[in-house]
């Protein structure tokens, strides 16, 4: 990404961090599938790797010299994404359970991170089929950004009303965005899945 589709991204994605409200109406699920043992199984083969890699990375420098980068650590965020830009290039065509695109972790009040997460990601024209062929649809689902609308260029974002703009904003067609002169995207990145192999219920495992 450039300088400016990253910024852009960040904004339409920095008050992305609770459901409800305004904000569903940015947010894309997968349709759901019914449970079977096979999916069960291949879930469960993904928990444990991740718990076998994971407890390397509690120490977020350990991830930042293997090539994870925070995200936008600059915005205030319930949890940053430290992202690994070669797994993410290779998620684009292949899945490797080993090569999860991001870190996810939550800010302590001391400066630091706590790791909670992982997330994955699949191409955006990815089909549900090939969603499901990478983490199953009987176990979790698949969400994407959609509808956003954001500020004009060069706009002061300390003065954006942020009711009406990027993820959490009330603006979620191209008509009501170009009326305030904003800049509307149908879709920012790509399919994406969150897995907290750290929790201990299935439900908590596979929250998104």
């Amino acid at each position: 990404m450039g300088d400016d589709d990253s910024m852009d991204h960040a904004m339409a994605g920095r008050h992305m961090e609770e459901m409800g409200g305004p904000m569903a109406l940015h947010m894309n699920y997968s349709a759901p599938r019914p449970a079977n043992p096979p999916d069960d199984a291949r879930a469960r083969e993904i928990v444990a790797l991740l718990r076998r890699i994971l407890p390397r990375y509690n120490d977020y420098q350990a991830a930042q010299r293997d090539g994870f980068v925070p995200f936008h650590p600059e915005f205030k965020q319930r949890m940053v994404h430290f992202t690994n830009y070669r797994n993410a290039l290779k998620a684009m065509f292949t899945f490797d359970p080993a090569a999860f695109t991001s870190l996810l972790y939550e800010p302590t009040p001391e400066g630091g991170y706590k790791l909670v997460g992982v997330m994955y990601t699949a191409p955006r024209w990815a089909s549900e089929d090939q969603l499901d062929q990478r983490i199953p649809l009987s176990v979790t689902s698949w969400h994407r950004h959609v509808n956003l609308c954001l500020p004009p260029r060069g706009a002061d974002l300390t003065a954006v009303d942020w009711k009406q703009f990027g993820g959490e904003g009330t603006i979620a067609t191209k008509a009501q965005c170009k009326a305030v002169g904003g800049r509307f995207l149908r879709q920012i990145f790509g399919w994406m899945v969150h897995v907290y192999p750290l929790e201990k219920s299935r439900a908590e495992i596979w929250a998104h």
